[in-house]
Formats: C-alpha cells, structure tokens, sequence
C-alpha cells in the first residue's frame, strides 16, 4: 500500500522589513512562534510586540494586581531575548476580552503606528484543531487583528485616530496565525530554537504555576517537539507554522 503524501507546508514571504505581532497575553508569542521572530530580527527586520492584556488573570496563586505587572516585566525580558525591544500593553481585562469596534479600533490604532507590512496573531479558530478548545480571548484578539488590518487602512473607519494624527495604513501585506489548525506557511526553526526556549523559560513564574516539571525541561521538550512535528511538513526541518492570509 503506498503510504498516504503528507502536503508539505509553503516557506513565508521574506520581502518584508516590518512586523507588529498583536496577541492577548504575555506568553502567547513564546508558546506560538519565538524561534521565527528570532531569525527575522538576526536577518536586520523590525518586530515589535502589542497585547491587548498583561495577563493578570493567568496564575490562581496570584491577585491580578500583583500578577499584571509581573507578567509585564516577564513578557518585556521574553521579547528581548530573540531582538524585541518594544512592547506595548492594550489593558484590556484578562479573560474577558470582547470582541468589537473597541478592541478592532485599539489594534488599527497600533497598526498605523507600526506601519507593518506582515501582522502576526495567535489561532482564532474555535479549537487547536480536534476537540482542544481555544480561548475566548485568542479568539476574539485573532479575529479583531485580521480585521484591524483592513480598518487600520481605510480612513472612514475609526476617523477619530486620523485626527489624533495617526494616518491611514494600507500597507499591510499579510496577517500570519501562528499556532493554526490549518497551517499553509512555515519558517526554519532551526536559527531561533535556541532562544525560543529562553524566551519562554523568561515567563517561569508562569510556567511554576503551570507544572511540577522542570520549567527548561519543559520548554524545551514542548517547543522542540512542536517543531519537530511541524518540519515533518516542511522539509524535515524543525519548523514554525503559520496559516497567512493574504491582503
């Protein structure tokens, strides 16, 4: 019997300088995509971080006023591990993010300040794929960012952030979810593993909270195997999966 073809995933665009990524919570990036991140900013491109929470709600141990600002420090030390410098903080409540103008006008806002010409976000799909169910707040940021991209360019939605002087972007080329049950892209893990795992390791009291497993162990078991799996679609490459949608 000839074995079953496995569809193999297609490289990402690379004729591009800048990226904003917009997510819900600190971490989301460094489950979701890091090592790529760090092989564009060692190929000279422009990341910058946006999230809509300082994940206040995440840690059961913690009261959201103590946990935000931790999260926040955490979040800034992970972004600098694979060449991020600047992050910026929506404050929209963990956990019970709404989808909105509201949240849509927050990230066209920070897409015409970025002026990016790829956006990245985390799966807005229901699930992981299967019967893993996704957050409500991954959904509502993933799907508000693939929006904001379109409303971050026309000048008739949202005219109030032309008058505070934030002119209209319709440069973006591509939204990229990471983390998709669908992927159709992917990058070369292999350059930013490395920092990938550091990155994640910089969000510990998180992770301390998560499991009893040693907190490197488990970064690197996870991410290593997350890519691992995705290169089985990507030249046997340990890879990063996004599905992009072109603009």
């Amino acid at each position: 019997m000839t074995e079953p073809t496995i569809s193999q995933l297609q490289p990402m665009p690379d004729d591009w300088q800048r990226a904003l990524a917009v997510v819900a919570h600190p971490d989301d990036l460094e489950y979701g995509c890091a090592a790529a991140i760090a092989a564009w900013t060692d190929a000279g491109r422009e990341v910058s971080y946006v999230l809509a929470t300082r994940g206040e709600a995440g840690i059961d141990t913690l009261d959201p006023a103590r946990c935000g600002p931790l999260r926040e420090r955490e979040q800034r030390a992970s972004a600098a591990v694979v060449g991020v410098s600047e992050v910026a903080f929506l404050d929209h409540a963990d956990g019970v993010i709404e989808y909105g103008p509201a949240l849509r006008r927050d990230i066209a806002a920070a897409i015409r300040r970025h002026r990016p010409e790829l956006v990245i976000t985390l799966n807005h799909r229901d699930t992981w794929g299967g019967t893993a169910w996704n957050t409500p707040d991954h959904v509502a940021v993933g799907r508000a960012t693939l929006d904001a991209a379109g409303d971050a360019g026309n000048r008739w939605i949202f005219p109030e952030l032309t008058e505070q002087g934030l002119q209209p972007w319709d440069g973006v080329r591509w939204v990229a979810v990471a983390g998709p049950a669908s992927p159709t892209h992917a990058v070369d893990a292999t350059p930013g593993l490395e920092r990938a795992v550091r990155s994640l390791l910089e969000h510990r009291t998180y992770i301390e909270a998560l499991t009893d497993e040693d907190p490197e162990t488990y970064a690197r078991t996870l991410l290593t195997g997350f890519a691992e799996e995705t290169g089985k679609r990507f030249g046997n490459r340990p890879a990063v999966a996004f599905e992009v949608f072109p603009r």
